[in-house]
């Protein structure tokens, strides 16, 4: 596969990093890889199997090497989507395709609603805005109390309630954003706060990516192919049932993916092989 260039994009308050593995020959539009807080390398396996075209990965705005330089503590899912449209027209290429994990997921659907015509399709794997939910109010009132255990007491115990939300099977029961996290040694996680207050999931995008909601009359009117995946061993957990409800927002059915959450890369929900090939097929389509 082509070597990956780096490139810096200037942007309000950060500044972007991003990498083209370029496919001169292909007549396939650009493929677009978009994590949150997930940056490019969560998607180095994924890339290897579409070397037939040219993709780019990128850093998003306050994670990996694409830090904030306004000191800002949060960033809104309108800043990622803008971050996005900046990154494609620096692009230049035209309208792209789209594959989207999880927060990235939640900032592609804000893209094609506030630029349509710089995506063909966009598949969006398992966005986790909490909007549609049935249990909504809970889901909200957990990742505020994620936020706040991060600024009291620090990553550990913050990423440990995190964890518990994420994983959670079914809708949550009644007091559960109240209930205390996990011990954060049980994950491997650190359990000494070092003071640090800049982590992308569970400070800077908490709560404003699960609290996004997303314009479904902009998304339905949009000339855009917008395709909503879950994955087959998470579709109860967290993510992707806010996957399953924003698919009947937008009146369509969800695309199931082999694996979980992290379907795409080699980890232990992972089924790299078999979700690239589904991944082709729907871009295919």
């Amino acid at each position: 596969m082509a070597r990956p260039e780096t490139h810096t994009l200037d942007a309000p308050g950060a500044v972007l990093h991003y990498d083209v593995r370029r496919n001169d020959a292909s007549s396939k539009p650009v493929l677009l890889l978009i994590g949150s807080p997930m940056g490019a390398t969560g998607f180095d396996t994924l890339t290897g199997h579409f070397t037939d075209r040219t993709v780019v990965t990128y850093d998003p705005r306050g994670a990996g090497r694409s830090k904030r330089t306004d000191g800002a503590s949060g960033t809104t899912t309108e800043e990622h989507a803008d971050d996005l449209h900046r990154l494609i027209m620096a692009l230049d290429t035209g309208p792209v395709d789209i594959f989207a994990s999880s927060g990235g997921a939640v900032n592609g659907l804000a893209l094609v609603a506030g630029h349509p015509e710089q995506v063909r399709t966009l598949v969006a794997h398992e966005p986790p805005t909490v909007q549609g939910l049935p249990d909504r109010e809970e889901a909200l009132a957990t990742c505020l109390a994620i936020r706040e255990t991060y600024h009291r007491a620090g990553y550990g115990t913050a990423m440990a309630k995190f964890i518990a939300l994420a994983s959670h099977d079914g809708p949550l029961p009644a007091g559960f954003a109240s209930q205390p996290g996990p011990d954060p040694a049980s994950f491997g996680l650190p359990a000494v706060d070092d003071g640090s207050r800049d982590d992308p999931l569970v400070g800077l995008n908490m709560p404003s990516t699960p609290g996004y909601y997303p314009d479904y009359d902009a998304l339905r009117a949009a000339p855009v192919r917008v395709v909503i995946g879950v994955g087959a061993q998470s579709a109860m957990m967290l993510a992707g049932r806010a996957g399953t409800a924003v698919a009947e927002g937008l009146g369509t059915a969800p695309v199931i993916f082999p694996g979980g959450h992290g379907g795409f890369g080699d980890g232990v929900d992972g089924q790299p092989d078999d979700f690239a090939a589904t991944l082709r097929s729907v871009l295919a389509d």
